[in-house]
């Protein structure tokens, strides 16, 4: 055992292995046993996920809440240590540490910011920033600590947002504003934008690069909303629609197939749930359904990415290499992981980004890679619900509008890895390394509990004015402060 002290413990572990490395030995069952560790501790998170929905009692939430940060932090630090003994890397210990300290401050400061916060929206955006942190890291460590800044510098922002939604309550008299910025910020993308993987969708400045439609997509949503909160009369509809498809078409020139296909769809739930008029929905796929077919035919890539879905491995040297490569690492994860650091993420293309759920199924296995699903599936049902909740119709429409944004860029990126769907190049939200992508997605948290903060004041409010004299009391202060 070199560099260790031969105790008396060491020597009967020796004893009993014979030639065998002691250290080899304890890191073989550490990182096998930690493999189930995990898929267990996470499967019972997921559990929580749900189960919070059974009944009203407000200290067994707590309770479930409270459970999930332990998990979640038990997680992350079994993983630091299997990827720290893996390499004996000092620098996995130090980020560790930092990211850490950022999971803390973010929950801390959130529920102190957020008096009313939605505690599972927290607790699930931290977990899916926590399981980017430990893959990320695992594939590059200079990406996971841009990945880590990028997260910081926005949690900062995002403790702004909640004010800024309770100080400016007049959100839906912009719509116009909205649609000319979202439009105008594409623009610039399609005159000076720079092309990676076929797509024009990147502003690079120097070494800085962002990619403008991520954010868009958030003003998009406004833009929408506040137009048939207002009104769903045909005309009301054209002119929306007519915006709305000027956004899709700026996307379909850049050939950001992707983002074009969220942004239609998000569109189309909006207009539906606004309208109730089943007529538009059919119109809409329908046009979406020709709109496909006609971009298979006009872009030389989109026929590529068919092709590589169709038939990966008759094409594994060219267009179906990324796809199999995918299909080969969720294939040998199998069900339960090949173990954390024990896999081969680099062998598979841009798996960082595009395709960081097929290295999450390879090292961590199939159960943990459901798991993850299911997170994904309880943020949207909590966004889901919190629009239900709100008041306004203009605060309901966008909630759903995000809601929807955010599950289908979701479906679009685990379908394009498992070969569901043709990959589509987009990333997974909070997941994927991305400075443009987690910073927007933590955005969209941001606002959904904003307006989650803002629904649970006014009703408090409600019950107070229904208190008795709760109504005279709050005439007279409106008095006062006249």
């Amino acid at each position: 055992m070199k560099g260790l002290d031969k105790t008396e413990a060491a020597r009967k572990l020796m004893d009993f292995f014979g030639n065998m490395d002691v250290i080899g030995v304890i890191h073989a069952v550490l990182v096998e046993s930690s493999k189930y560790i995990i898929i267990i501790l996470f499967a019972i998170y997921t559990w929580h996920c749900f189960s919070v929905f059974l009944g009203n009692h407000m200290e067994r939430k707590e309770k479930i809440y409270r459970r999930q940060n332990k998990i979640m932090y038990t997680i992350h630090g079994i993983c630091a240590l299997v990827l720290f003994l893996n390499s004996l890397d000092w620098k996995i210990l130090v980020l560790y540490a930092l990211q850490l300290a950022l999971l803390l401050f973010i929950n801390k400061a959130y529920i102190y910011v957020y008096r009313n916060a939605s505690k599972m929206v927290l607790n699930n955006m931290l977990m899916l920033l926590m399981i980017g942190f430990v893959m990320i890291g695992r594939i590059s460590q200079d990406s996971v600590i841009r990945q880590m800044i990028f997260a910081a510098v926005i949690a900062v922002v995002g403790l702004f947002i909640p004010l800024i939604i309770e100080r400016f309550e007049r959100f839906d008299r912009y719509g116009y504003v909205y649609a000319v910025a979202g439009m105008a910020l594409l623009g610039v993308v399609l005159v000076f934008g720079k092309t990676v993987y076929g797509a024009k969708n990147w502003i690079k400045i120097g070494s800085f690069a962002v990619q403008p439609s991520e954010f868009v997509k958030i003003i998009y949503v406004f833009f929408v909303a506040a137009f048939l909160a207002r009104s769903t009369h045909w005309k009301d509809v054209v002119r929306t629609g007519a915006l709305a498809g000027a956004h899709v078409l700026i996307l379909v020139a850049e050939k950001d197939l992707g983002a074009a296909l969220i942004y239609y769809v998000t569109f189309l739930a909006i207009l539906y749930v606004a309208s109730q008029n089943a007529i538009y929905l059919g119109l809409g796929l329908g046009a979406g359904s020709v709109a496909a077919v006609v971009a298979y035919f006009l872009f030389s890539h989109v026929q590529t990415r068919v092709t590589a879905w169709q038939n990966p491995w008759g094409t594994i040297d060219g267009a179906g290499f990324q796809v199999a490569q995918s299909l080969f690492a969720i294939g040998t994860g199998g069900w339960f992981g090949m173990g954390l650091g024990e896999g081969l993420p680099t062998k598979i293309p841009v798996a960082d980004s595009d395709f960081i759920f097929a290295a999450i199924s390879e090292e961590l296995g199939a159960f943990f890679a459901i798991c993850l699903i299911l997170v994904e599936i309880s943020c949207f049902v909590m966004f889901v619900n919190i629009a239900l909740k709100m008041r306004r119709r203009f605060y309901k429409l966008t909630a759903l509008g995000l809601a929807m944004e955010y599950i289908f860029q979701v479906f679009l990126t685990i379908g394009g890895v498992t070969k569901f769907i043709p990959s589509t190049g987009v990333t997974l939200p909070l997941v994927s390394y991305g400075g443009s992508s987690v910073i927007s997605t933590t955005i969209l948290f941001c606002i959904i509990q904003g307006m989650y903060v803002l629904n649970c004041r006014e009703e408090e409010s409600d019950e107070r004015a229904q208190e008795p004299g709760g109504g005279e009391r709050k005439v007279a202060r409106r008095a006062r402060k006249r």
